[in-house]
């Protein structure tokens, strides 16, 4: 390839597919067949096999996935798929939000559907092999079209908008910026109420010894807990989780059924109040103003990417594109902001799992002692087959919680 812009973004998708593929090895290679002792009480010697076989068998998968999709985005970049999608469409006659809609949509729809194979094999062959699975074919398929729908029609207005900023307005990468951040603050307002109700069954949680627990839990931390909800996590998958949503006076907790039935009410409580901690650390605030300032960095970046300047004009030689358009714009500049964004992601992670410690450092506060939230870690690496000695390096690029065995030692510190 003799277009500068576009062997820079050939290189940078090889070097970052290199970077996860050593990573995984690392991993790999660092999984020891000595159980930690501090998992002896949780684990056996048969269901530790099965963490590390688990990571294998994942790892690997995840390997063959990742030069899959790589060499699919380079087959169909450099036999000029992109500048033949963008001339069928033109040929349509339709004005450049209506032709942007439409090239977007079929290259999302062609992705989804040649990436479904992988999804079910993950699913019902990996997730089922070691006992996860929960998925009907049916929900498997639904989850499908819901997800296709609601991408229809709240992705599809959200990105008619952007690009008719990007076409009609002066100063469009600021204007474009603030649309989408609001429009981000709404959804992540009513999500919770709207649509995860559409993949899921929220069921009020009974009354009893949990919920009271969980209620003077929020009472003491000052947290305008609103409801409490149990989740039936359990239609899809018996690993488990926990989450609050909402914001100001409105707070809402949601518990997976799979975690209310393996833990005890304090192990329960030390989850919540983990969780409460990043609300009191305003953790969630300031990841949310990292992003809206890194999205105003790429509203920026892009509309340089899409103006009428000699870089734009190169970059979109380089995908063979005959004319320059925001739409393609968005997805060319996805790939050549992928070195940067790798390297903001690393930031990012490192902040997360420092927000780890200190949300665990507030619930053992909280409760007076750290003992209950690491008898619930342990039991939830247990019951999710967790990687118990990842290698330090993939640790530093993708990990968004510190390793499970650094977590239990910053809490016994706590003591």
């Amino acid at each position: 390839m003799e277009n500068a812009v576009g062997l820079f973004i050939v290189i940078s998708l090889f070097l970052l597919w290199k970077l996860d593929f050593i990573a995984t090895l690392l991993n790999l290679k660092a999984l020891d067949p000595k159980l930690p002792a501090e998992f002896a009480d949780v684990f056996d010697a048969d269901k530790y096999e099965k963490s590390q076989n688990y990571v294998r068998v994942t790892e690997k998968f995840g390997i063959f996935e990742s030069i899959f999709s790589l060499m699919l985005t380079l087959g169909f970049w450099l036999t000029g798929g992109f500048g033949w999608l963008d001339n069928l469409v033109r040929d349509l006659g339709h004005n450049d939000i209506v032709t942007g809609l439409i090239f977007m949509g079929i290259l999302f729809a062609a992705q989804t559907i040649i990436m479904i194979p992988f999804q079910l094999y993950d699913t019902f062959v990996i997730e089922e092999k070691f006992g996860f699975n929960k998925t009907t074919l049916k929900t498997f398929i639904m989850d499908q079209v819901k997800g296709l729908i609601l991408l229809a029609v709240i992705g599809g207005p959200i990105l008619a908008l952007i690009l008719w900023i990007f076409d009609s307005v002066p100063h469009a990468w600021l204007w474009a910026w603030a649309a989408f951040t609001v429009i981000q603050l709404l959804l992540t307002y009513i999500a919770p109420s709207l649509f995860l109700p559409l993949f899921n069954k929220f069921e009020p949680m009974p009354e009893g010894e949990l919920k009271d627990a969980i209620n003077d839990m929020a009472k003491k931390c000052d947290f305008p807990l609103t409801e409490l909800f149990i989740m039936d996590g359990s239609k899809r998958s018996t690993k488990s989780n926990a989450f609050f949503t909402g914001f100001g006076k409105n707070k809402k907790i949601a518990l997976f059924d799979t975690l209310v039935e393996s833990h005890t009410t304090e192990g329960l409580v030390g989850i919540l109040a983990h969780e409460i901690g990043h609300f009191k650390c305003k953790h969630i605030v300031k990841r949310m103003a990292v992003g809206i300032v890194q999205s105003a960095a790429v509203f920026y970046l892009l509309g340089l990417v899409t103006g009428d300047n000699p870089f734009s004009h190169a970059l979109f030689e380089a995908f063979y594109m005959d004319n320059i358009s925001v739409y393609a714009g968005l997805i060319f500049f996805g790939l050549l902001f992928a070195p940067v964004k790798k390297i903001l992601s690393i930031f990012s992670h490192m902040s997360s799992r420092k927000h780890e410690f200190e949300a665990d450092a507030y619930a053992t506060n909280a409760q007076g002692t750290p003992d209950h939230l690491i008898d619930s870690l342990k039991k939830l690496s247990a019951d999710n087959l967790v990687n118990l000695t990842p290698h330090p390096f993939p640790v530093f690029l993708d990990y968004s919680h510190p390793p499970m065995l650094e977590r239990l030692e910053a809490l016994k510190k706590l003591r």
